[in-house]
Protein backbone atom coordinates (compact mmCIF):
# COMPACT_ATOMS: atom_id res chain seq x y z
CA UNK A 1 0.00 0.00 0.00
CA UNK A 2 1.24 3.53 -0.79
CA UNK A 3 2.22 5.73 2.41
CA UNK A 4 -0.94 8.37 0.75
CA UNK A 5 -3.12 5.39 0.94
CA UNK A 6 -2.37 3.90 3.97
CA UNK A 7 -2.96 8.02 5.76
CA UNK A 8 -5.24 7.77 4.00
CA UNK A 9 -7.25 5.01 5.77
CA UNK A 10 -7.84 7.53 8.23
CA UNK A 11 -11.60 8.18 8.57
CA UNK A 12 -12.11 11.94 8.14
CA UNK A 13 -13.86 13.11 11.95
CA UNK A 14 -17.02 15.35 12.05
CA UNK A 15 -19.59 16.50 9.90
CA UNK A 16 -18.19 18.01 6.52
CA UNK A 17 -18.96 18.60 2.88
CA UNK A 18 -17.76 15.82 0.94
CA UNK A 19 -19.47 14.08 -2.64
CA UNK A 20 -21.82 10.85 -2.12
CA UNK A 21 -18.82 8.99 -3.90
CA UNK A 22 -16.50 10.11 -0.84
CA UNK A 23 -18.97 9.22 1.54
CA UNK A 24 -19.18 5.87 0.47
CA UNK A 25 -15.56 5.05 -0.30
CA UNK A 26 -14.62 6.75 3.37
CA UNK A 27 -17.65 4.83 5.35
CA UNK A 28 -15.72 1.28 3.66
CA UNK A 29 -12.65 2.68 5.35
CA UNK A 30 -14.69 3.01 8.22
CA UNK A 31 -15.49 -0.22 7.77
CA UNK A 32 -12.28 -1.79 7.34
CA UNK A 33 -12.22 -2.67 3.74
CA UNK A 34 -8.74 -3.35 2.00
CA UNK A 35 -10.58 -5.53 -0.93
CA UNK A 36 -13.06 -5.34 -2.93
CA UNK A 37 -14.11 -8.38 -6.03
CA UNK A 38 -16.12 -7.41 -8.97
CA UNK A 39 -16.40 -6.08 -12.49
CA UNK A 40 -15.99 -2.47 -13.53
CA UNK A 41 -18.91 -1.03 -14.73
CA UNK A 42 -19.76 2.48 -15.52
CA UNK A 43 -22.38 2.75 -12.74
CA UNK A 44 -20.02 3.18 -9.96
CA UNK A 45 -16.98 4.52 -11.57
CA UNK A 46 -16.50 7.85 -9.86
CA UNK A 47 -16.42 5.69 -6.38
CA UNK A 48 -14.29 3.28 -8.18
CA UNK A 49 -11.74 6.20 -8.85
CA UNK A 50 -11.16 6.87 -5.25
CA UNK A 51 -10.53 3.53 -4.14
CA UNK A 52 -6.56 3.63 -4.72
CA UNK A 53 -5.85 6.91 -2.76
CA UNK A 54 -8.24 5.10 -0.05
CA UNK A 55 -6.11 2.23 0.41
CA UNK A 56 -9.03 -0.44 -1.03
CA UNK A 57 -7.98 -2.78 -3.85
CA UNK A 58 -10.39 -3.56 -6.20
CA UNK A 59 -9.67 -6.85 -7.94
CA UNK A 60 -11.45 -7.44 -11.22
CA UNK A 61 -12.54 -11.17 -11.68
CA UNK A 62 -13.38 -13.15 -14.89
CA UNK A 63 -17.26 -13.20 -13.95
CA UNK A 64 -19.46 -11.44 -11.24
CA UNK A 65 -20.48 -14.69 -9.88
CA UNK A 66 -16.57 -15.66 -9.31
CA UNK A 67 -16.54 -11.94 -7.27
CA UNK A 68 -19.33 -12.86 -5.24
CA UNK A 69 -18.27 -16.40 -3.91
CA UNK A 70 -14.37 -14.87 -3.72
CA UNK A 71 -16.12 -12.51 -1.25
CA UNK A 72 -17.73 -15.21 0.53
CA UNK A 73 -14.39 -17.14 0.70
CA UNK A 74 -12.33 -13.63 1.64
CA UNK A 75 -15.14 -13.59 4.87
CA UNK A 76 -14.52 -17.02 5.62
CA UNK A 77 -10.84 -17.36 5.84
CA UNK A 78 -10.89 -13.75 7.85
CA UNK A 79 -13.85 -13.22 9.28
CA UNK A 80 -13.61 -9.82 7.62
CA UNK A 81 -16.51 -8.27 5.41
CA UNK A 82 -16.41 -9.55 2.15
CA UNK A 83 -17.44 -7.03 -0.56
CA UNK A 84 -18.66 -7.60 -4.18
CA UNK A 85 -19.53 -4.50 -6.43
CA UNK A 86 -21.04 -4.77 -10.64
CA UNK A 87 -22.07 -3.30 -12.87
CA UNK A 88 -26.38 -1.88 -12.62
CA UNK A 89 -28.49 -4.86 -14.14
CA UNK A 90 -26.63 -7.87 -15.55
CA UNK A 91 -23.69 -7.66 -13.86
CA UNK A 92 -25.71 -7.88 -10.39
CA UNK A 93 -28.47 -10.65 -11.57
CA UNK A 94 -24.79 -12.36 -11.72
CA UNK A 95 -24.10 -12.13 -7.63
CA UNK A 96 -27.58 -14.11 -7.13
CA UNK A 97 -26.42 -17.86 -6.99
CA UNK A 98 -23.25 -16.79 -5.14
CA UNK A 99 -25.74 -14.22 -2.79
CA UNK A 100 -27.67 -17.66 -2.24
CA UNK A 101 -24.62 -19.74 -1.20
CA UNK A 102 -23.29 -17.26 1.27
CA UNK A 103 -26.49 -16.53 2.88
CA UNK A 104 -26.37 -20.64 3.72
CA UNK A 105 -22.81 -20.47 4.81
CA UNK A 106 -24.04 -17.13 7.48
CA UNK A 107 -20.87 -15.24 5.54
CA UNK A 108 -21.02 -11.20 6.13
CA UNK A 109 -20.73 -10.60 2.60
CA UNK A 110 -21.87 -7.35 1.55
CA UNK A 111 -22.97 -7.32 -2.10
CA UNK A 112 -22.94 -3.55 -3.03
CA UNK A 113 -25.47 -3.13 -6.14
CA UNK A 114 -25.55 -0.02 -8.33
CA UNK A 115 -28.54 0.39 -10.11
CA UNK A 116 -30.28 2.11 -13.00
CA UNK A 117 -30.60 5.96 -12.38
CA UNK A 118 -33.44 7.61 -10.89
CA UNK A 119 -34.67 9.32 -13.93
CA UNK A 120 -35.11 6.12 -15.80
CA UNK A 121 -36.66 3.88 -13.39
CA UNK A 122 -39.38 1.65 -14.47
CA UNK A 123 -39.05 2.98 -18.78
CA UNK A 124 -37.23 -0.07 -19.62
CA UNK A 125 -33.79 1.54 -19.87
CA UNK A 126 -30.35 0.10 -20.13
CA UNK A 127 -29.56 -2.60 -18.21
CA UNK A 128 -32.14 -2.21 -15.95
CA UNK A 129 -34.12 -4.69 -13.73
CA UNK A 130 -35.78 -4.48 -10.12
CA UNK A 131 -32.48 -5.11 -7.67
CA UNK A 132 -34.20 -5.30 -4.45
CA UNK A 133 -36.90 -8.10 -5.18
CA UNK A 134 -34.02 -10.68 -6.65
CA UNK A 135 -32.45 -10.48 -3.48
CA UNK A 136 -35.44 -10.39 -0.84
CA UNK A 137 -35.30 -13.88 0.12
CA UNK A 138 -31.47 -14.77 0.11
CA UNK A 139 -29.94 -11.39 2.22
CA UNK A 140 -30.58 -10.71 5.86
CA UNK A 141 -30.76 -7.25 5.15
CA UNK A 142 -31.28 -4.72 2.42
CA UNK A 143 -30.12 -0.80 2.45
CA UNK A 144 -31.63 1.18 -0.62
CA UNK A 145 -30.01 4.46 -0.41
CA UNK A 146 -33.40 6.78 -1.45
CA UNK A 147 -31.56 10.07 -1.14
CA UNK A 148 -27.36 11.26 -1.40
CA UNK A 149 -27.68 12.81 1.66
CA UNK A 150 -27.97 9.16 3.24
CA UNK A 151 -24.84 7.47 1.54
CA UNK A 152 -22.87 7.24 4.89
CA UNK A 153 -25.69 6.08 7.14
CA UNK A 154 -26.60 3.65 4.90
CA UNK A 155 -24.32 2.05 3.63
CA UNK A 156 -22.53 1.84 7.18
CA UNK A 157 -26.22 -0.08 8.14
CA UNK A 158 -25.39 -2.50 4.99
CA UNK A 159 -22.08 -3.39 6.50
CA UNK A 160 -22.63 -3.39 10.38
CA UNK A 161 -26.23 -5.61 9.94
CA UNK A 162 -23.86 -8.44 8.05
CA UNK A 163 -22.01 -8.98 11.12
CA UNK A 164 -25.04 -8.52 13.46
CA UNK A 165 -27.38 -10.74 11.52
CA UNK A 166 -24.82 -13.11 10.11
CA UNK A 167 -25.40 -13.40 6.85
CA UNK A 168 -25.23 -10.98 3.54
CA UNK A 169 -26.64 -8.02 3.24
CA UNK A 170 -27.34 -6.02 -0.24
CA UNK A 171 -26.52 -2.11 -0.62
CA UNK A 172 -28.71 -0.82 -3.49
CA UNK A 173 -27.59 2.76 -4.56
CA UNK A 174 -28.91 4.04 -7.87
CA UNK A 175 -25.84 5.08 -10.41
CA UNK A 176 -27.09 9.18 -10.01
CA UNK A 177 -26.78 9.06 -6.40
CA UNK A 178 -22.62 8.90 -6.43
CA UNK A 179 -22.57 12.55 -7.93
CA UNK A 180 -23.15 15.92 -6.19
CA UNK A 181 -22.64 17.47 -2.71
CA UNK A 182 -23.68 16.57 0.62
CA UNK A 183 -23.02 16.95 4.02
CA UNK A 184 -22.74 14.30 6.65
CA UNK A 185 -20.49 12.39 9.13
CA UNK A 186 -19.13 9.12 9.02
CA UNK A 187 -20.72 6.59 10.93
CA UNK A 188 -18.48 4.35 13.02
CA UNK A 189 -19.02 0.51 12.80
CA UNK A 190 -21.58 -1.15 15.38
CA UNK A 191 -20.68 -3.93 16.80
CA UNK A 192 -22.13 -5.99 19.71
CA UNK A 193 -20.64 -8.12 22.37
CA UNK A 194 -22.24 -11.89 21.72
CA UNK A 195 -23.26 -13.63 25.27
CA UNK A 196 -23.13 -17.06 26.32
CA UNK A 197 -27.16 -16.91 26.39
CA UNK A 198 -29.33 -16.74 29.59
CA UNK A 199 -28.82 -17.98 32.89
CA UNK A 200 -31.57 -20.47 33.70
CA UNK A 201 -31.15 -21.94 29.96
CA UNK A 202 -27.25 -22.03 30.81
CA UNK A 203 -28.21 -24.01 34.31
CA UNK A 204 -30.46 -26.19 32.67
CA UNK A 205 -28.20 -27.52 30.09
CA UNK A 206 -25.45 -28.00 32.29
CA UNK A 207 -27.56 -30.02 34.55
CA UNK A 208 -28.64 -32.45 31.71
CA UNK A 209 -25.07 -32.65 30.53
CA UNK A 210 -24.06 -33.45 34.24
CA UNK A 211 -26.40 -36.12 34.26
CA UNK A 212 -25.46 -37.63 30.94
CA UNK A 213 -23.57 -40.92 30.86
CA UNK A 214 -22.71 -40.32 27.13
CA UNK A 215 -22.63 -36.90 26.09
CA UNK A 216 -21.51 -35.77 22.60
CA UNK A 217 -20.86 -32.40 21.10
CA UNK A 218 -21.91 -31.80 17.75
CA UNK A 219 -19.33 -28.90 16.73
CA UNK A 220 -21.14 -26.33 13.88
CA UNK A 221 -19.91 -23.77 12.06
CA UNK A 222 -21.21 -21.50 14.82
CA UNK A 223 -18.14 -22.42 16.24
CA UNK A 224 -15.98 -20.89 13.61
CA UNK A 225 -17.99 -17.44 13.71
CA UNK A 226 -17.19 -17.14 16.92
CA UNK A 227 -13.82 -18.37 17.16
CA UNK A 228 -14.37 -20.75 19.44
CA UNK A 229 -12.74 -24.02 19.23
CA UNK A 230 -10.37 -23.53 21.77
CA UNK A 231 -13.58 -23.08 23.91
CA UNK A 232 -15.37 -26.65 22.82
CA UNK A 233 -12.29 -28.59 23.53
CA UNK A 234 -12.16 -27.28 27.04
CA UNK A 235 -15.72 -28.34 27.33
CA UNK A 236 -15.22 -31.69 25.70
CA UNK A 237 -12.38 -32.11 28.11
CA UNK A 238 -14.06 -31.17 31.38
CA UNK A 239 -16.89 -33.84 30.09
CA UNK A 240 -14.53 -36.47 27.85
CA UNK A 241 -17.52 -36.03 25.61
CA UNK A 242 -16.63 -37.25 22.23
CA UNK A 243 -17.11 -34.32 19.47
CA UNK A 244 -18.60 -34.85 15.63
CA UNK A 245 -18.00 -32.28 13.31
CA UNK A 246 -21.36 -31.08 11.71
CA UNK A 247 -21.46 -31.48 8.05
CA UNK A 248 -18.58 -29.68 5.73
CA UNK A 249 -17.11 -27.86 9.03
CA UNK A 250 -14.11 -30.35 9.65
CA UNK A 251 -12.12 -27.47 10.98
CA UNK A 252 -13.86 -26.57 14.03
CA UNK A 253 -12.02 -29.19 16.67
CA UNK A 254 -8.75 -30.81 15.75
CA UNK A 255 -8.38 -34.09 14.36
CA UNK A 256 -5.42 -34.84 16.27
CA UNK A 257 -7.18 -34.53 19.31
CA UNK A 258 -8.17 -37.94 21.33
CA UNK A 259 -11.89 -36.97 21.35
CA UNK A 260 -12.20 -35.66 17.79
CA UNK A 261 -14.41 -38.17 15.66
CA UNK A 262 -14.57 -36.60 12.57
CA UNK A 263 -17.52 -35.14 10.40
CA UNK A 264 -21.33 -36.14 10.24
CA UNK A 265 -23.38 -36.04 7.26
CA UNK A 266 -22.55 -37.06 3.47
CA UNK A 267 -19.56 -39.17 3.03
CA UNK A 268 -18.86 -38.08 6.68
CA UNK A 269 -16.80 -40.41 9.47
CA UNK A 270 -18.46 -43.65 10.49
CA UNK A 271 -16.63 -43.60 13.92
CA UNK A 272 -18.41 -39.79 14.25
CA UNK A 273 -21.65 -41.61 13.51
CA UNK A 274 -21.72 -44.44 15.48
CA UNK A 275 -20.40 -42.76 18.58
CA UNK A 276 -23.65 -40.47 18.33
CA UNK A 277 -25.88 -43.15 17.98
CA UNK A 278 -25.06 -44.06 21.61
CA UNK A 279 -25.59 -40.46 22.98
CA UNK A 280 -27.96 -40.26 25.76
CA UNK A 281 -27.29 -36.35 25.57
CA UNK A 282 -25.93 -34.25 22.46
CA UNK A 283 -24.83 -30.90 22.37
CA UNK A 284 -25.19 -29.11 19.32
CA UNK A 285 -23.48 -26.08 19.24
CA UNK A 286 -23.24 -23.22 16.41
CA UNK A 287 -25.20 -25.75 14.32
CA UNK A 288 -28.86 -25.45 13.25
CA UNK A 289 -28.78 -29.07 12.76
CA UNK A 290 -29.79 -28.93 8.81
CA UNK A 291 -31.78 -31.56 7.54
CA UNK A 292 -28.85 -32.80 5.02
CA UNK A 293 -26.33 -32.68 7.47
CA UNK A 294 -27.72 -35.51 9.40
CA UNK A 295 -28.94 -37.95 6.75
CA UNK A 296 -28.67 -41.46 7.21
CA UNK A 297 -24.94 -42.67 5.52
CA UNK A 298 -23.68 -45.88 4.66
CA UNK A 299 -27.10 -47.24 6.08
CA UNK A 300 -26.64 -46.04 9.10
CA UNK A 301 -29.31 -44.32 10.84
CA UNK A 302 -27.13 -42.83 13.17
CA UNK A 303 -29.34 -39.28 15.29
CA UNK A 304 -30.33 -40.54 18.55
CA UNK A 305 -34.04 -40.57 18.77
CA UNK A 306 -34.38 -40.71 22.38
CA UNK A 307 -31.25 -38.38 22.94
CA UNK A 308 -31.98 -34.97 24.85
CA UNK A 309 -30.53 -32.68 23.08
CA UNK A 310 -29.20 -28.84 24.07
CA UNK A 311 -28.71 -26.60 20.60
CA UNK A 312 -27.12 -23.27 21.08
CA UNK A 313 -26.88 -21.10 18.47
CA UNK A 314 -26.33 -17.48 18.32
CA UNK A 315 -29.48 -17.21 15.92
CA UNK A 316 -33.04 -17.48 17.68
CA UNK A 317 -34.52 -18.17 14.40
CA UNK A 318 -32.68 -21.93 13.77
CA UNK A 319 -33.13 -23.12 17.36
CA UNK A 320 -35.22 -26.31 17.73
CA UNK A 321 -36.44 -25.67 14.16
CA UNK A 322 -35.37 -29.37 12.81
CA UNK A 323 -34.52 -31.57 15.89
CA UNK A 324 -36.95 -31.53 19.32
CA UNK A 325 -34.82 -29.69 21.80
CA UNK A 326 -34.91 -30.47 25.52
CA UNK A 327 -32.74 -27.41 26.67
CA UNK A 328 -32.48 -23.92 23.81
CA UNK A 329 -29.83 -21.63 24.69
CA UNK A 330 -29.53 -18.46 22.53
CA UNK A 331 -25.74 -17.69 23.00
CA UNK A 332 -22.32 -17.44 21.16
CA UNK A 333 -20.79 -20.77 21.09
CA UNK A 334 -17.59 -20.05 22.14
CA UNK A 335 -19.11 -17.88 25.13
CA UNK A 336 -21.88 -20.59 25.88
CA UNK A 337 -19.29 -23.17 25.61
CA UNK A 338 -17.10 -21.24 28.07
CA UNK A 339 -19.91 -20.95 30.48
CA UNK A 340 -21.33 -24.32 30.22
CA UNK A 341 -17.38 -25.35 31.39
CA UNK A 342 -17.20 -23.35 34.43
CA UNK A 343 -20.48 -24.81 35.57
CA UNK A 344 -19.64 -28.23 35.28
CA UNK A 345 -16.43 -27.60 37.14
CA UNK A 346 -19.10 -27.26 40.43
CA UNK A 347 -21.12 -30.08 39.57
CA UNK A 348 -20.73 -34.03 40.30
CA UNK A 349 -20.51 -35.67 36.23
CA UNK A 350 -22.52 -38.78 35.65
CA UNK A 351 -20.16 -39.51 33.06
CA UNK A 352 -17.20 -39.44 34.92
CA UNK A 353 -17.95 -43.36 36.53
CA UNK A 354 -17.99 -44.69 33.19
CA UNK A 355 -15.24 -42.45 31.31
CA UNK A 356 -12.76 -45.42 30.76
CA UNK A 357 -15.46 -47.45 28.85
CA UNK A 358 -16.92 -44.59 26.81
CA UNK A 359 -13.38 -44.01 25.65
CA UNK A 360 -12.38 -47.13 24.66
CA UNK A 361 -15.76 -47.44 22.84
CA UNK A 362 -14.71 -43.48 21.05
CA UNK A 363 -11.45 -45.16 20.35
CA UNK A 364 -12.55 -48.35 19.05
CA UNK A 365 -14.95 -47.00 16.73
CA UNK A 366 -11.48 -44.38 15.35
CA UNK A 367 -9.30 -47.45 14.66
CA UNK A 368 -12.10 -49.34 12.75
CA UNK A 369 -13.04 -46.06 11.09
CA UNK A 370 -9.35 -45.54 10.18
CA UNK A 371 -8.52 -49.30 8.70
CA UNK A 372 -11.82 -49.31 6.89
CA UNK A 373 -10.29 -46.28 5.13
CA UNK A 374 -7.33 -47.19 4.85
CA UNK A 375 -8.22 -50.46 3.10
CA UNK A 376 -11.11 -48.98 1.04
CA UNK A 377 -9.35 -48.89 -2.25
CA UNK A 378 -11.86 -48.75 -4.54
CA UNK A 379 -15.85 -48.71 -4.65
CA UNK A 380 -17.50 -52.13 -4.45
CA UNK A 381 -21.06 -51.82 -6.22
CA UNK A 382 -21.36 -53.48 -9.68
CA UNK A 383 -21.44 -51.09 -11.39
CA UNK A 384 -18.52 -49.24 -9.95
CA UNK A 385 -16.27 -52.77 -10.14
CA UNK A 386 -17.44 -52.75 -14.17
CA UNK A 387 -16.00 -49.14 -14.83
CA UNK A 388 -13.13 -49.23 -12.98
CA UNK A 389 -11.70 -53.02 -14.48
CA UNK A 390 -10.07 -51.67 -17.79
CA UNK A 391 -9.73 -48.30 -16.85
CA UNK A 392 -5.76 -46.99 -17.06
CA UNK A 393 -6.65 -44.27 -14.30
CA UNK A 394 -6.95 -43.84 -10.79
CA UNK A 395 -9.47 -44.69 -7.82
CA UNK A 396 -10.69 -42.21 -6.63
CA UNK A 397 -9.85 -43.30 -2.62
CA UNK A 398 -6.71 -44.11 -3.61
CA UNK A 399 -6.24 -40.62 -5.01
CA UNK A 400 -7.80 -38.83 -2.02
CA UNK A 401 -5.70 -41.01 0.36
CA UNK A 402 -2.84 -39.61 -1.27
CA UNK A 403 -3.74 -36.13 -1.31
CA UNK A 404 -4.76 -35.91 2.65
CA UNK A 405 -0.94 -37.23 3.33
CA UNK A 406 0.62 -35.18 1.17
CA UNK A 407 -1.80 -32.43 2.88
CA UNK A 408 0.56 -28.90 4.14
CA UNK A 409 -0.12 -28.08 7.82
CA UNK A 410 -1.49 -24.97 6.81
CA UNK A 411 -3.74 -26.05 4.54
CA UNK A 412 -7.25 -24.15 3.50
CA UNK A 413 -9.49 -26.18 1.17
CA UNK A 414 -12.28 -25.35 -0.92
CA UNK A 415 -14.93 -28.32 -1.47
CA UNK A 416 -17.38 -27.87 -4.76
CA UNK A 417 -20.18 -29.91 -4.97
CA UNK A 418 -19.92 -33.83 -6.55
CA UNK A 419 -19.04 -37.40 -5.98
CA UNK A 420 -15.67 -37.11 -5.42
CA UNK A 421 -15.34 -33.60 -4.42
CA UNK A 422 -17.60 -35.51 -1.51
CA UNK A 423 -16.39 -38.25 -1.06
CA UNK A 424 -13.14 -36.49 0.17
CA UNK A 425 -15.16 -35.02 3.28
CA UNK A 426 -13.58 -38.14 5.28
CA UNK A 427 -10.13 -37.94 4.24
CA UNK A 428 -10.18 -33.82 4.73
CA UNK A 429 -8.58 -33.41 8.43
CA UNK A 430 -7.49 -29.69 10.23
CA UNK A 431 -6.20 -28.47 13.27
CA UNK A 432 -6.94 -25.17 12.97
CA UNK A 433 -10.35 -22.98 12.25
CA UNK A 434 -10.85 -21.04 8.88
CA UNK A 435 -9.48 -23.75 6.85
CA UNK A 436 -12.25 -25.84 4.98
CA UNK A 437 -15.09 -23.93 2.66
CA UNK A 438 -18.02 -26.09 1.46
CA UNK A 439 -20.50 -25.04 -0.46
CA UNK A 440 -22.83 -25.84 2.37
CA UNK A 441 -26.40 -26.20 1.73
CA UNK A 442 -27.02 -24.12 -0.97
CA UNK A 443 -24.85 -26.44 -2.86
CA UNK A 444 -24.09 -24.73 -6.10
CA UNK A 445 -21.54 -25.81 -8.80
CA UNK A 446 -18.42 -23.40 -9.68
CA UNK A 447 -18.16 -22.40 -5.66
CA UNK A 448 -14.79 -24.14 -4.79
CA UNK A 449 -12.22 -22.34 -7.11
CA UNK A 450 -13.33 -18.55 -6.92
CA UNK A 451 -14.53 -19.25 -3.07
CA UNK A 452 -10.50 -20.20 -2.71
CA UNK A 453 -9.07 -17.31 -4.29
CA UNK A 454 -10.97 -15.25 -1.72
CA UNK A 455 -9.36 -17.54 0.79
CA UNK A 456 -6.20 -16.49 -0.70
CA UNK A 457 -6.45 -12.72 -0.80
CA UNK A 458 -7.55 -12.99 3.22
CA UNK A 459 -5.19 -15.11 4.39
CA UNK A 460 -1.96 -14.74 1.92
CA UNK A 461 0.16 -16.32 4.16
CA UNK A 462 -1.54 -19.90 4.15
CA UNK A 463 -1.63 -22.40 0.82
CA UNK A 464 -4.80 -22.31 -0.95
CA UNK A 465 -6.51 -25.44 -2.59
CA UNK A 466 -9.63 -26.00 -4.26
CA UNK A 467 -10.88 -29.89 -4.99
CA UNK A 468 -12.77 -29.59 -7.84
CA UNK A 469 -14.95 -32.00 -10.16
CA UNK A 470 -14.88 -31.43 -14.34
CA UNK A 471 -18.30 -30.38 -14.05
CA UNK A 472 -17.83 -27.17 -11.90
CA UNK A 473 -14.15 -26.58 -13.41
CA UNK A 474 -15.78 -26.15 -16.79
CA UNK A 475 -18.25 -23.73 -14.67
CA UNK A 476 -15.24 -21.69 -13.09
CA UNK A 477 -11.69 -22.32 -14.63
CA UNK A 478 -12.01 -18.48 -16.44
CA UNK A 479 -11.05 -17.51 -12.93
CA UNK A 480 -7.89 -18.58 -13.85
CA UNK A 481 -7.26 -15.28 -15.53
CA UNK A 482 -7.95 -13.90 -12.21
CA UNK A 483 -4.90 -15.30 -10.19
CA UNK A 484 -2.81 -14.65 -13.04
CA UNK A 485 -3.48 -11.44 -14.01
CA UNK A 486 -4.08 -10.17 -9.99
CA UNK A 487 -0.86 -12.21 -8.76
CA UNK A 488 -2.92 -14.65 -6.21
CA UNK A 489 -1.69 -18.28 -6.68
CA UNK A 490 -3.96 -20.61 -5.62
CA UNK A 491 -4.10 -24.82 -6.36
CA UNK A 492 -6.51 -26.68 -7.91
CA UNK A 493 -6.81 -30.11 -7.79
CA UNK A 494 -9.40 -30.95 -10.33
CA UNK A 495 -10.97 -34.62 -10.59
CA UNK A 496 -11.26 -35.20 -14.19
CA UNK A 497 -13.70 -38.74 -14.41
CA UNK A 498 -15.61 -37.17 -18.16
CA UNK A 499 -19.20 -37.17 -15.89
CA UNK A 500 -21.46 -35.05 -13.47
CA UNK A 501 -20.93 -38.28 -10.95
CA UNK A 502 -23.69 -37.47 -8.91
CA UNK A 503 -26.59 -37.25 -11.18
CA UNK A 504 -25.19 -39.99 -12.98
CA UNK A 505 -25.21 -42.29 -9.63
CA UNK A 506 -29.07 -41.97 -9.82
CA UNK A 507 -29.14 -42.98 -12.76
CA UNK A 508 -27.48 -45.92 -12.08
CA UNK A 509 -29.65 -46.52 -8.52
CA UNK A 510 -32.99 -45.53 -9.94
CA UNK A 511 -33.01 -45.24 -13.95
CA UNK A 512 -31.41 -48.80 -14.99
CA UNK A 513 -28.29 -46.85 -16.51
CA UNK A 514 -30.41 -44.76 -18.58
CA UNK A 515 -27.71 -41.70 -18.57
CA UNK A 516 -28.91 -38.38 -20.08
CA UNK A 517 -26.69 -35.44 -20.22
CA UNK A 518 -24.09 -36.74 -17.54
CA UNK A 519 -21.56 -37.97 -19.90
CA UNK A 520 -18.77 -35.11 -20.72
CA UNK A 521 -15.84 -34.74 -23.12
CA UNK A 522 -13.07 -33.04 -21.68
CA UNK A 523 -10.20 -31.41 -23.03
CA UNK A 524 -7.39 -31.41 -21.22
CA UNK A 525 -7.83 -29.32 -17.97
CA UNK A 526 -4.12 -28.42 -17.45
CA UNK A 527 -3.21 -28.01 -21.40
CA UNK A 528 -6.09 -25.27 -20.78
CA UNK A 529 -4.17 -23.72 -17.74
CA UNK A 530 -0.93 -23.46 -19.13
CA UNK A 531 -2.53 -21.47 -21.97
CA UNK A 532 -3.75 -18.76 -19.73
CA UNK A 533 -0.48 -18.24 -17.96
CA UNK A 534 -0.88 -21.14 -14.59
CA UNK A 535 0.84 -24.26 -14.23
CA UNK A 536 -0.89 -27.42 -15.36
CA UNK A 537 0.55 -31.30 -14.63
CA UNK A 538 -1.58 -34.37 -15.58
CA UNK A 539 -1.54 -37.33 -13.21
CA UNK A 540 -2.52 -40.50 -14.38
CA UNK A 541 -0.91 -42.63 -11.40
CA UNK A 542 -1.66 -42.61 -7.84
CA UNK A 543 2.38 -42.98 -7.23
CA UNK A 544 2.69 -39.40 -9.16
CA UNK A 545 -0.16 -37.95 -6.98
CA UNK A 546 1.81 -36.92 -3.95
CA UNK A 547 4.52 -34.92 -5.43
CA UNK A 548 2.15 -33.44 -8.03
CA UNK A 549 0.44 -32.43 -5.06
CA UNK A 550 3.22 -30.88 -3.51
CA UNK A 551 5.14 -29.17 -6.18
CA UNK A 552 2.07 -27.51 -6.91
CA UNK A 553 2.02 -26.12 -2.91
CA UNK A 554 5.59 -25.01 -3.45
CA UNK A 555 4.84 -22.98 -6.92
CA UNK A 556 2.34 -21.32 -4.68
CA UNK A 557 4.67 -20.32 -2.46
CA UNK A 558 6.39 -18.81 -5.56
CA UNK A 559 3.82 -17.11 -6.63
CA UNK A 560 2.66 -19.26 -9.46
CA UNK A 561 -1.02 -21.06 -9.80
CA UNK A 562 -1.23 -24.77 -10.58
CA UNK A 563 -3.95 -26.68 -11.90
CA UNK A 564 -2.95 -30.54 -11.03
CA UNK A 565 -5.36 -32.48 -13.20
CA UNK A 566 -6.32 -35.89 -11.35
CA UNK A 567 -7.51 -38.61 -14.37
CA UNK A 568 -10.00 -40.90 -12.44
CA UNK A 569 -12.23 -43.61 -12.90
CA UNK A 570 -15.67 -43.63 -13.27
CA UNK A 571 -16.82 -45.43 -10.23
CA UNK A 572 -19.03 -43.66 -8.06
CA UNK A 573 -19.68 -43.25 -4.90
CA UNK A 574 -23.28 -42.72 -2.57
CA UNK A 575 -25.78 -40.26 -4.30
CA UNK A 576 -26.57 -37.15 -3.17
CA UNK A 577 -30.23 -37.47 -2.32
CA UNK A 578 -31.18 -40.92 -2.14
CA UNK A 579 -33.95 -39.56 0.34
CA UNK A 580 -35.38 -37.39 -2.47
CA UNK A 581 -35.70 -40.03 -4.90
CA UNK A 582 -38.03 -42.85 -5.49
CA UNK A 583 -38.14 -45.84 -8.07
CA UNK A 584 -39.88 -44.90 -11.06
CA UNK A 585 -43.28 -45.94 -11.93
CA UNK A 586 -44.55 -45.27 -15.44
CA UNK A 587 -48.58 -45.45 -16.00
CA UNK A 588 -48.48 -44.78 -19.66
CA UNK A 589 -48.13 -48.18 -21.87
CA UNK A 590 -45.31 -46.08 -24.23
CA UNK A 591 -43.55 -45.44 -20.85
CA UNK A 592 -43.70 -48.59 -19.45
CA UNK A 593 -40.53 -49.78 -20.47
CA UNK A 594 -38.71 -47.12 -18.24
CA UNK A 595 -40.22 -48.37 -14.99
Amino acid sequence: MTELAEVNRMVVAGRQRMTPSEAFVETLVAQGVRHVFGIVGSAYMDALDLFPAAGIRFIPTVHEQGAAHMADGYFRASGRHGVCIGQNGPGITNFVTAIAAAYWAHSAVVAITPEAGTMTVGLGGFQETDQLAIFSKITRYQAHVNNPARMAELTARAFDRAILEMGPTQLNIPRDFFYGEIECEIPQPVRVERGAGGAASLDAAANLLAEARFPVIIAGGGVTLANGMDAVVALAETLDAPVCNSYLHNDTFPASHRLWCGPLGYHGSKAAMKVLARADVVLALGSRLGPFGVLPQYGIDYWPAAAKLIQVDADPRVLGLVKKTAVTVCGDAREAALALAARLKSRTLACAANRDERLGIVRAEKEAWAAELAAWDFERDPWSLEVAKDSKYMHPRQMLRELARAMPEDAMVSTDIGNICQIANAYLRFERPRSMFGAMMFGNCGYAFPAIIGCKVAAPERTAIAYVGDGAWAMSMGEILTCVREKIPVTAVVFNNQQWGAEKKNHVDFYSQRFLGVDLENPSFAGIARAMGAEGVTVERVADVAEAFRAACRAQKEGKTTVVEMMCTRELGDPFRRDALRKPVRLLEKYRAYS
